[in-house]
């Protein structure tokens, strides 16, 4: 369908989500409660996008898809996903080793967290800072502006007297009451730790983030990450709501995400968590990985859910660092 109608299709089901009040229970599945599901848009061609709807089980999608006429069903495309975690398992790989000078794809993270990675550079306020996510850099909310940034990370070996490379700067706190945008923080690199912001795969990255209406269908994405590294992936959906992520503390429903596939197998595995994704065409940025899910990839393995980088650019008041 047109793109106008995917997304009056995807307002019509969110609306019709949120009148229901809380999670229902499906009383043919033993009763267990109903989580609801993350709406987006699939693009299918120039214009033309398909309703994407995730889900944690099969049961949700007979409880939402009920009533629906057949001419709505061949406009959906529907997959469960299980549970979206955010991605923080440490697993050893030689992003996870001390490396100076710093680069995107490292180990990197607060005192408090196991390891997650370094995404990019920006600059805050004039000075050059690490950019990757709150549950990264600043332990979920708990940590404090002024807090040291570890490479690598805890989990890989990192040790606060010798391996403190950044100070916590900046971070946008998660709510539980509304849906939230991103999962970001930006740590000011100590000025004695020496950084190579264009270290990557194929050279340094456009200096202009791509905008989300921007995406073409199937656009082929990148990413380097502390856990598994170059992979390749497509975007298979955008402008997705109700991402429901379970931290540690609980769960934060996200908006207005980007969901990637993977094209050999999943594109990332707990630890990528905070690594810039760029579309391969123009190597130009374009999210900020977070998230992500054991199935649902049309592969193997999961699904990543990423926040758009302007997005993040724009709540933390950021400029891109490329080279």
């Amino acid at each position: 369908m047109h793109l106008d109608l995917a997304r009056e299709l995807k307002a019509h089901l969110s609306a019709r989500l949120a009148r229901s009040g809380e999670p229902v229970t499906a009383s043919d599945v033993g009763g267990r409660r109903w989580a609801r599901p993350a709406l987006g848009l699939a693009p299918v061609g120039p214009d033309q996008a398909h309703l994407a709807i995730r889900l944690a089980a099969k049961e949700d999608a007979d409880v939402l898809l009920a009533g629906l006429d057949d001419a709505v069903l061949d406009e959906v495309d529907v997959r469960v996903i299980g549970a979206v975690r955010a991605l923080s398992a440490p697993t050893p790989e030689n992003l996870q080793w001390r490396t100076r000078p710093l680069a995107p794809g490292l180990s990197v993270a607060h005192p408090g967290v196991s390891a997650g990675t370094l995404g990019g550079f920006v600059r805050v306020g004039g000075r050059l800072a690490i950019l990757s996510n709150n549950h990264v850099l600043a332990a979920s909310d708990a940590a404090a502006v002024g807090d040291p940034v570890l490479q690598p990370g805890p989990a890989d070996g990192g040790d606060p007297a010798a391996d403190r490379v950044a100070t916590l700067t900046a971070f946008e706190r998660f709510t539980a009451d509304r849906a939230n945008r991103v999962d970001a923080a930006v740590a000011t690199v100590d000025a004695e730790v020496p950084l190579e912001p264009g270290r990557l795969p194929g050279g340094p990255l456009a200096a202009d983030p791509v905008e989300v209406d921007d995406v073409e269908p199937d656009e082929r994405v990148e990413k380097v990450g502390r856990t598994t590294g170059h992979t390749v992936g497509r975007v298979s959906a955008v402008e997705v709501d109700g991402v429901a992520v379970q931290y540690d503390q609980g769960v934060y429903t996200f908006d207005d995400q980007i969901e990637i596939d993977g094209v050999a197998g999943a594109f990332s595995a707990g630890g990528d968590s905070g690594s810039v994704i760029w579309r391969s065409a123009d190597r130009a940025p374009l999210g900020l990985l977070f998230a992500g899910s054991e199935t649902g990839g049309r592969v193997g393995g999961g699904v990543t859910f990423a926040n758009p980088l302007a997005t993040v650019l724009s709540v933390l008041d950021l400029r891109w660092v490329a080279s």
